[in-house]
């Protein structure tokens, strides 16, 4: 008996301990179930277990992500200007001008100090803008020496067409030199203004020129004219004046010259008178050789024919007339010949 009952005590304390045990899983399963997973913007998680907590530090759980891979902070670069290399564009202190039309070569480039070293550096834009058009670049590469120091360069050659008229800009050129670190190094150039001007049109200037010229040539001609016109007037003057001399001074000779002497010496005047009108188309030499009949004849001489009968009569009838008629005959000779007394 006592066998059993030591038996039965054994098998009932393996029931508390398995029944104990039992209720500990269960108590740890559930605890467990109550565990929050990490945040990367928490300061701290709080964890319960057995009715207990405990404060995880920040700093802890951003280094057990490390640790699972999050990649850490890239290096910072340095600028150009710390590495040596600088960027010109354009021809420093030359005033860039140009045409609608024009192309125009634009140049910008690169240097540094060499080193030993050697250098990738891309273009990243273009030369497009307001009034621009880029139509092509190309690069070139070379090495000088300045100050000892062995330099070089890439000029990147951009080649652009003017569009527009007006103040333009060439706009900021922007490249890129990769690094190994996978990196870029940014590079920009500065803006370049240039001046583009409508192309000079001469056609408005010939034409003007030659409309001046006409203009001259047409008042040269005029001026010609009158003045031939003038020196016409003046000589006709001066002809009407000699003949109206000759005329008073026949008239105060007729009360005592001879008749027929004085209308012979009329024929003459009238003579004169017919060669200046008439002399030049007639193709006559001389006042001597101008034949008046004929000029009357071919209706030359309007109303001339009581004249020229006055002058035969005294050339083949002879004699002698008195004075009245001789100066009704030179009143008559003034008025055909249009002839003032008094100017």
């Amino acid at each position: 008996m006592n066998s059993k009952a030591a038996k039965a005590a054994k098998t009932k304390k393996s029931e508390k301990v398995a029944k104990a045990t039992k209720v500990e899983k269960t108590e740890k399963v559930g605890n467990a179930a109550l565990v929050k997973e990490p945040s990367a913007d928490s300061a701290a998680l709080v964890v319960p277990v057995n009715d207990s907590t405990a404060v995880l530090d920040a700093g802890i759980v951003a280094d057990s992500l490390n640790a699972q891979g999050t990649a850490p902070e890239m290096p910072e670069l340095p600028t150009p200007e710390q590495l040596g290399i600088s960027i010109t564009a354009g021809t420093p202190g030359a005033a860039l001008k140009a045409t609608v039309g024009d192309t125009i070569y634009f140049p910008v480039t690169v240097s540094w100090s060499v080193n030993g070293s050697a250098i990738l550096v891309v273009p990243t834009s273009t030369a497009n803008a307001k009034g621009i058009l880029q139509l092509g670049v190309s690069q070139e590469s070379s090495r000088s020496v300045k100050d000892g120091k062995e330099m070089a360069q890439i000029t990147f050659n951009y080649k652009l067409l003017a569009q527009d008229t007006g103040n333009l800009n060439i706009p900021a050129m922007r490249f890129e030199i990769p690094t190994p670190t996978g990196q870029s190094l940014d590079l920009r150039s500065d803006s370049v203004p240039v001046r583009v001007d409508a192309p000079f049109n001469a056609l408005p200037f010939v034409a003007g020129g030659a409309v001046g010229v006409c203009v001259v040539l047409a008042a040269l001609w005029r001026m010609r004219k009158r003045s031939r016109e003038r020196a016409k007037v003046a000589a006709n003057n001066a002809f009407e004046n000699n003949l109206r001399e000759k005329m008073l001074v026949l008239k105060q000779r007729v009360m005592v010259a001879d008749s027929r002497e004085w209308l012979l010496e009329l024929e003459g005047i009238c003579k004169e008178y017919a060669f200046e009108k008439f002399g030049a188309a007639e193709g006559t030499a001389s006042a001597s050789a101008v034949n008046l009949d004929a000029l009357v004849a071919d209706d030359k001489l309007d109303g001339w024919k009581p004249l020229l009968e006055e002058f035969a009569h005294a050339r083949y009838g002879g004699g002698k007339r008195d004075s009245f008629e001789n100066k009704e005959t030179w009143k008559l000779a003034m008025t055909l010949m249009g002839v003032k007394e008094e100017d």
